[in-house]
């Protein structure tokens, strides 16, 4: 973890983090996008097994590190929302024809 010496530079120092997880964030939107292809049922896009799975993962991870595994928990539910609303269209899309 680096030191930072002023406020401007921890500013700095969140802003490169935020641009990181933006990029991370679009990298994992990307696999789940492909992971469409590979699933043969809404029931398989929506993976409940997966998603709690995750979640659990996350919050361990969370606590290990010690933040708030309630955010981190927030957080990875929007952003799985979302991505599984996507991942529905796109499976719905493709067997449309």
């Amino acid at each position: 973890m680096k030191t930072c010496n002023s406020l401007e530079e921890i500013r700095t120092e969140i802003d490169l983090i935020d641009d990181q997880l933006v990029d991370m964030i679009s990298q994992r939107a990307h696999l789940v996008h492909q992971a469409a292809k590979f699933k043969n049922s809404i029931e398989e896009v929506k993976a409940n097994e997966r998603v709690n799975f995750i979640l659990q993962r996350v919050r361990n991870k969370a606590i290990k590190l010690g933040i708030s595994p309630n955010m981190i928990s927030e957080l990875y539910t929007i952003m799985i929302n979302e991505m599984v609303e996507t991942e529905i269209s796109e499976f719905r899309n493709s067997n449309s024809f």
